[in-house]
């Protein structure tokens, strides 16, 4: 399977995405109001993200580190997926408060914040689940997962 058919299916996927996004905008999907409209803009903002990714993963591993290998094939077709379940989740999280976006909500303000946070979420989706375990360790208690953890031999980085 050929570069160019990941990307081709990335780039399909991401026109998708953008014309659902438009058919919520334009009120195409009346079943979807009121928060369930914000909900899945969100997901699917995650799965934006998520697709922006994988295409700059694309081009950064073929045409400038010049190292595409096969064996990421997977995870060039199910992270735009994962990036859309952390959309979804990034908006309960906001939504509930305990993820703050800064800014004092006003009743007739639009969600374009909610949805860059939904974005950066699909965007980066390692940084987001060690935000979530995070806020899980302070409000509740919860410990990390192994996932979160730097692995043995694996140095740390700052920020970037």
């Amino acid at each position: 399977m050929s570069v160019w058919f990941v990307a081709i299916w990335l780039l399909v996927e991401a026109a998708l995405i953008v014309w659902a996004l438009f058919g919520i905008a334009l009120g195409a999907f009346p079943w979807l109001a009121g928060e369930l409209q914000t909900a899945s803009a969100c997901a699917l903002f995650g799965a934006l993200g998520g697709c922006a990714y994988c295409l700059r993963g694309i081009y950064i591993n073929k045409c400038v580190n010049q190292r595409w290998d096969l064996s990421w094939l997977p995870w060039y077709f199910i992270r735009p997926f994962v990036s859309m379940i952390f959309g979804g989740v990034s908006y309960l999280f906001v939504k509930s408060g305990l993820l703050l976006l800064g800014a004092q909500k006003k009743p007739d303000a639009s969600d374009l914040g909610i949805w860059a946070v939904a974005f950066l979420a699909g965007l980066n989706v390692d940084k987001f689940m060690a935000k979530i375990e995070a806020i899980g360790h302070s409000v509740w208690g919860i410990e990390p997962s192994r996932q979160s953890a730097p692995q043995k031999g694996e140095a740390t980085k700052s920020n970037e």
